[in-house]
């Protein structure tokens, strides 16, 4: 069974960092990329960051470009989210997901397992 759960979410003013954790385990997680959404209260989920399962490659979506970073550790089954700079446009629910296949992918659909989501609140 696989599972992902994630960790670091919290309450933040804008102008300040949380850094996101994804655990997964009942799949070897170095096979497989790994994403983040978000999905804000009233929208729907968006997709904020993709790696490989290398972590050679990385993409991200224009409103975080040069904020996030992802990021993972393959010994550790763990892929990670560093949000610097933060706005409150930022405020979402954070999901990771791995991925169906070792590239990354900006598309849904293309991730096979979820977790459960960590609470990011950004406050003006």
């Amino acid at each position: 069974q696989v599972q992902l759960g994630e960790s670091g979410g919290g309450l933040v003013q804008a102008g300040g960092s949380l850094r996101l954790s994804c655990v997964v385990s009942g799949r070897t997680f170095s096979r497989y990329a790994m994403g983040w959404f978000r999905q804000a209260s009233g929208k729907e989920r968006e997709f904020v960051a993709g790696i490989s399962w290398t972590g050679g490659s990385t993409s991200y979506a224009e409103s975080v470009k040069g904020r996030f970073t992802i990021s993972r550790d393959n010994a550790k089954n763990t892929v990670y989210l560093q949000m610097n700079s933060l706005k409150p446009e930022d405020t979402a629910v954070y999901f990771c997901a791995t991925g169906a296949s070792k590239y990354r992918s900006s598309r849904a659909s293309e991730y096979d397992y979820w977790g459960q989501g960590t609470q990011v609140t950004v406050s003006s």
